[in-house]
């Protein structure tokens, strides 16, 4: 067998900046937030959580922004197998419902986060580039949804973005910052 290097480093930048993500959440939303599901692929990551109600944009703004400055401090990320106490002494955090060995793989950035975790990341949160929010959304009562893009893929839907909205702004023969106002005229 032979590993495609280019997939598997996409996935290694996604599924870390999950722990990023839902290290943000918390601290954003609150200690009752909990992972519910995910899914991490070279393209994306998917990121479901518990929390009571939709998310406001200032919000999610304010959740994008730590992720990206916890990709920015470009900290270490360590992995080693601990028994399942000292990895619950140490506070890692761990998925509720899920059944544990007697050992487990503790996935730490360095004071940023530490979660039982068996896939693969990457060794430094930097490498990452950036993180963008795509949508939020409610998947059941209770749970809710973040879609996200990270690196390249991230970098390509803010200039997709940008580039929209120069179109709309020439086709309302307004500035950039001018097209709510002209909008709304």
């Amino acid at each position: 067998g032979s590993v495609n290097v280019d997939r598997r480093d996409a996935i290694r930048k996604n599924h870390t900046a999950t722990h990023l993500l839902h290290e943000a959440l918390g601290r954003v939303l609150g200690g009752h937030v909990r992972q519910a599901g995910s899914l991490v692929s070279e393209k994306s990551l998917r990121f479901d959580f518990t929390h009571f109600e939709g998310i406001p944009t200032d919000r999610l703004h304010d959740i994008e922004r730590l992720v990206n400055q916890y990709i920015r401090t470009d900290s270490t990320v360590a992995t080693q197998v601990m028994p399942i106490a000292d990895a619950r002494a140490a506070g890692a955090m761990a998925l509720f419902g899920e059944k544990y060995g007697d050992s487990v793989r503790v996935v730490q950035v360095d004071d940023i986060s530490m979660e039982l975790c068996g896939g693969t990341h990457v060794a430094r949160t930097g490498v990452i580039g950036a993180f963008k929010i795509l949508s939020e959304s409610s998947i059941s009562a209770g749970v809710r949804r973040i879609e996200a893009v990270c690196a390249d893929r991230a970098l390509d839907t803010i200039q997709m973005q940008e580039e929209q909205l120069t179109r709309v702004a020439q086709m309302l023969n307004a500035s950039a910052d001018a097209v709510l106002a002209r909008v709304q005229a």
